[in-house]
């Protein structure tokens, strides 16, 4: 399974390759596509986040999907599910998220990948999945919203400092 390729209209949602990390190491140093989280990623940093993928895939045959455009092959970030790595009321749990390029974001790219995304998750038999992200990152919240997820409520995120204006989150769950 951890070769599974989902495609869609636009997008190719596959495994990732080691040709995709200069890109993943730029779109993360990028402050456009990071400025809803503390701080942009080094590459060591991308590079141990990359790491971890690729364990998540082998452990569980399924993760973040490196995300391709169809017409052209061209690496713009990551779809899927993610093991939640914090402890909250409502984990543990699987989330469904993404992270795109600046040049791709406001084309709906995101919410068909996550749609199809869903529909990988109850095919694995998965019944819940949540979303979060910070308070002020509208555009994120939209696709939650367009996929068919529901607010059901907000929390501080436990891993980001107390004086940090990002540390609320809003939270997002949708039943499979």
């Amino acid at each position: 399974m951890r070769n599974s390729v989902i495609v869609t209209d636009r997008l190719i949602l596959r495994s990732w390759k080691s040709e995709d990390l200069p890109l993943f190491a730029a779109m993360n140093k990028d402050t456009d596509v990071m400025r809803y989280f503390p701080s942009t990623l080094t590459e060591e940093q991308t590079e141990s986040f990359y790491n971890r993928i690729q364990l998540e895939f082998e452990r569980n045959g399924w993760g973040l999907y490196a995300v391709e455009l169809k017409s052209n092959g061209m690496f713009i970030g990551y779809v899927g599910l993610h093991e939640i790595g914090f402890d909250a009321d409502f984990t543990p749990g699987v989330e469904i998220g993404w992270r795109l390029a600046a040049d791709y974001h406001n084309q709906g790219l995101a919410t068909e990948a996550a749609q199809e995304v869903l529909k990988l998750a109850k095919d694995k038999g998965m019944t819940r999945l949540y979303s979060f992200t910070a308070k002020q990152n509208a555009p994120s919240e939209r696709v939650m919203q367009k996929i068919g997820m529901t607010k059901v409520g907000e929390f501080e995120h436990p891993n980001l400092s107390v004086d940090l204006p990002l540390r609320m989150h809003v939270l997002y769950q949708i039943d499979l």
